[in-house]
Parts: C-alpha cells; structure tokens; sequence
C-alpha cells in the first residue's frame, strides 16, 4: 500500500530551464549556448549537486576553461535562483494529497547553497516530511543509494513509497530498489497521472 509520495523537486514542482531563461535575455546566441555548454552541462555543475566542491570552486574552475569573463560566470552564479519558478499546477497537489492521508517528501539533485536560498523562497516545503537534497548526502540520482540513503534516514518501506521524476533513469533507479512512480517528462500539469497511479478520486485534486 502506498503510504508516501516522493517528489523530485526540479521540473516537477519547480521549473528550472536554463535554456529558456537564457532565450529570453540580453546575451547574443552564440553567447547563449556557451553560457549553456560551460555552465549548466559542466562537470563542475555536477560536482555542486555531489556536494564535492564548493561555488566558488566551481566558478574557478570553470573560468579556467571557458571563454566566458571570469566576472560573467560570478554573475550568472548570483542571478541562478532567477530560473526557477513555481510549477502551480503540481504544487497544487501538494496540500490535497495531505489532506488524503499521504506522507510527502523530497528527493532532488541540488547544490546546497542553491537549495537553502530555494527552501526559503517558496512556502511549499511546509507540506513535506522532510527530504534528501543530492549535495547534504555527496551523492547523486540515479544512483541508487541516495534513495537507499532516504529509505534509511527516514525508515521508511520502498514499496510503500511512490516516486515521482523529470527524468525517466531516476525513475528507474528507483523502481530497482522497489520504489514504483512515474516519468513526468516535466509536465505543468501531473494530475491526470496521478490520479491514474494511484486510483485517487479525481474531485480531490485540483485541475482534474
């Protein structure tokens, strides 16, 4: 019986799309995809969400590499939290499915100091148990120990947990260690799907 659910926090209940924050801003397009390249599909990015290297690590070493100004990284660095924004539809869910008796938390890959600045900024996380960020555990989806690592810190049974993700090799790591959910794809609106996952009686959830 599912008793949890368990959310990814990027794309599923907060947009984060660097490609088409940047599509919309002052930078020239070649600009744009170096920014996009350097950045955002790094190795140092990656290095932030295992929580094995600190911000300003990350921008050293990407200034060392990159054809961006050093002072053009610092900024976009600081301007990172203007990405996000609230996915209403999704976030919508969150206080129905309390209100049906389910236990919510968290699983997403994220660097700390972004995490901390997201945390405070949106009035959501007080629907949630609680939940691992990739970075406070120095481990990473889709590796399947940062959700053996949650199962643990909150003693909680895989099969009485529901996952739900962006991206369908998370899911599937999941799903290995007995954590059945579902691919969003990044959907606005994931109502339909959840009510067919998990047979919910569609008048209680907004956008049905």
């Amino acid at each position: 019986m599912i008793r949890n659910i368990v959310f990814d926090l990027g794309n599923v209940l907060i947009s984060f799309r660097p490609s088409e924050y940047f599509e919309n801003s002052s930078f020239p397009p070649e600009k744009q995809k170096t920014i996009l390249s350097d950045i955002f599909s790094s190795r140092e990015w990656l290095l932030l969400d295992d929580g094995k290297i600190t911000t300003p690590e990350a921008i050293d070493a990407i200034a060392r590499k990159s054809s961006l100004m050093r002072a053009e990284i610092e900024q976009i660095f600081k301007e990172r939290t203007r990405i996000f924004h609230s996915l209403d539809h999704n976030v919508k869910l969150l206080p129905e499915l309390k209100k049906q008796g389910f236990r919510l938390y968290y699983i997403s890959n994220f660097p700390a100091d972004i995490f901390d600045e997201v945390k405070n900024s949106y009035g959501f996380f007080r629907y949630f148990e609680g939940g691992i960020i990739s970075a406070h555990v120095k481990c990473s989806k889709p590796d399947p120990l940062i959700f053996k690592i949650f199962f643990d810190n909150f003693e909680l049974k895989p099969e009485e947990c529901f996952y739900i993700d962006d991206t369908e090799v998370n899911v599937v790591s999941a799903d290995s260690i007995g954590m059945k959910g579902f691919c969003t794809n990044g959907s606005k609106d994931i109502s339909g799907e959840l009510i067919k996952k998990l047979n919910l009686n569609p008048e209680f959830i907004p956008g049905a």
